[in-house]
């Protein structure tokens, strides 16, 4: 899939959804992994440390803290840099929207599971070794067809 965000884009991302509402770090997380259908989801070593970055910046705010657990909240500092950003906003909403539409959606847990077992099949039998030039072309052989079969599908 490359490269989703560039340099900034997800304070950006994060900023639009703490202004919808509230949020806490886990939400931020799960929202961005629902806006791409499960194909994203930023890690806690980066939705934190940028949290703290844009509370330091001034534009979001801590509203609330239970312990370690901080819900965060746009500022009016916030709220006005992504008004004067609104076209980098715009590009990072067509960037997620263009990996949707590529993507169909996510990728379906059945094909998934599938082609970890394939994975996992292969390797174990090449670990195995000893394969003789006749078996090598009838796993090759059958990978080709299960590609073929996969194209006209």
């Amino acid at each position: 899939m490359g490269r989703l965000f560039e340099q900034g884009d997800l304070r950006f991302l994060i900023l639009s959804l703490i202004e919808e509402k509230p949020r806490h770090g886990y939400e931020i997380i799960k929202a961005i992994e629902e806006k791409l259908h499960g194909l994203y989801s930023p890690s806690p070593g980066v939705i934190y440390p940028t949290l703290t970055l844009l509370e330091e910046m001034g534009y979001a705010t801590v509203a609330q803290a239970e312990g370690n657990k901080k819900l965060y909240a746009i500022t009016d500092e916030g709220r006005a840099f992504l008004a004067t950003n609104q076209s980098i906003m715009k590009v990072v909403l067509e960037k997620i929207a263009a990996v949707k539409r590529r993507f169909a959606g996510g990728t379906q847990p059945q094909i998934q599971r599938a082609i970890e077992n394939f994975k996992l099949a292969l390797q174990m039998r090449l670990d195995a070794g000893g394969l003789t030039d006749d078996q090598v072309a009838r796993i090759a052989a059958i990978i080709d067809a299960a590609a073929t079969d996969v194209e006209r599908v």
